[in-house]
């Protein structure tokens, strides 16, 4: 956005008794999430939303404090606010702060990853394209090859993972999938680097055979065997990531708090 004469079309909206910042924030968020103000686009700056609105610098600075603080816009590149309205980034976030604030438990959370992906993968044997299934095959193949580090082969298995969830054609569902596959391969990932000789392996690395047979389902059009392998495979990788403990680490009950600090450290405003 690049003047103001664009902005706010009308008369500005009319401000209750509540504090007139939240309003502000309240209008702009509406207006990002609506898409009247897109994604990367340029917010007017601090005085002309104040003399929109009708209010002081300082109020429109702490409502836009508001939009920084729930991912919406980034502020750091000078007066002009940026919209930083991205879904998964916003979802992520939402998420994220639910098992921290809730103290959800690690078997929790990859129990709901495993229904989640179960839905996709019967979705996808109904719907996914025969493109689709050729990126299935090349997916699932690249997780059974050797990779130089645990940090590729987790991004392998997100890859296959992903092109499970994009090939059930259901957008929000997608987006639910790759969040928490991210968190447990993250999650993985940091516990196996710690772990004793191996821990990858038993983490994933024997489940390459589970993984194909996930896809030889979706390519067969079973949409009930491959929602059941897929929960079988879940089963088993959520306890091969319980039982690997660090050298010296957390025992089971300390997972949760692993799980956390991982969630406080990757899940964060501008990622």
């Amino acid at each position: 956005m690049e003047a103001s004469g664009t902005f706010l079309p009308g008369r500005a909206p009319k401000l209750d008794r509540r504090r007139v910042s939240d309003q502000i924030a309240d209008d702009l968020r509406s207006r990002i999430l609506g898409g009247e103000l897109s994604d990367g686009s340029q917010l007017p700056s601090e005085q002309e939303l104040a003399a929109v609105y009708g209010v002081s610098a300082p109020t429109v600075r702490e409502a836009l404090r508001m939009l920084s603080a729930m991912g919406l816009i980034d502020g750091r590149n000078g007066s002009r606010a940026t919209v930083t309205a991205r879904g998964d980034s916003l979802l992520a976030l939402s998420l994220a702060s639910i098992v921290q604030v809730e103290h959800v438990a690690p078997r929790e959370v990859f129990g709901l990853l495993s229904a989640l992906n179960a839905y996709a993968a019967e979705l996808a044997a109904r719907h996914a394209t025969d493109y689709e299934i050729d990126a299935l095959a090349d997916a699932v193949a690249a997780t059974g090859e050797v990779a130089p580090s645990i940090e590729d082969a987790g991004d392998r298995l997100r890859r296959y993972f992903a092109a499970i969830a994009d090939a059930s054609h259901n957008t929000l569902l997608a987006a639910l999938c790759k969040f928490f596959t991210d968190v447990q391969i993250g999650f993985a990932v940091a516990h196996s680097t710690h772990a004793d000789n191996g821990g990858w392996s038993r983490i994933a690395g024997a489940l390459q055979p589970a993984r194909e047979g996930i896809v030889e389902a979706i390519s067969a059009r079973d949409a009930e065997r491959a929602a059941l392998l897929v929960r079988e495979y879940h089963a088993q990788a959520v306890e091969r990531i319980l039982s690997v403990r660090r050298e010296g680490g957390p025992e089971q009950e300390a997972l949760g708090e692993a799980l956390h600090d991982w969630l406080r450290a990757n899940v964060v405003l501008g990622r």
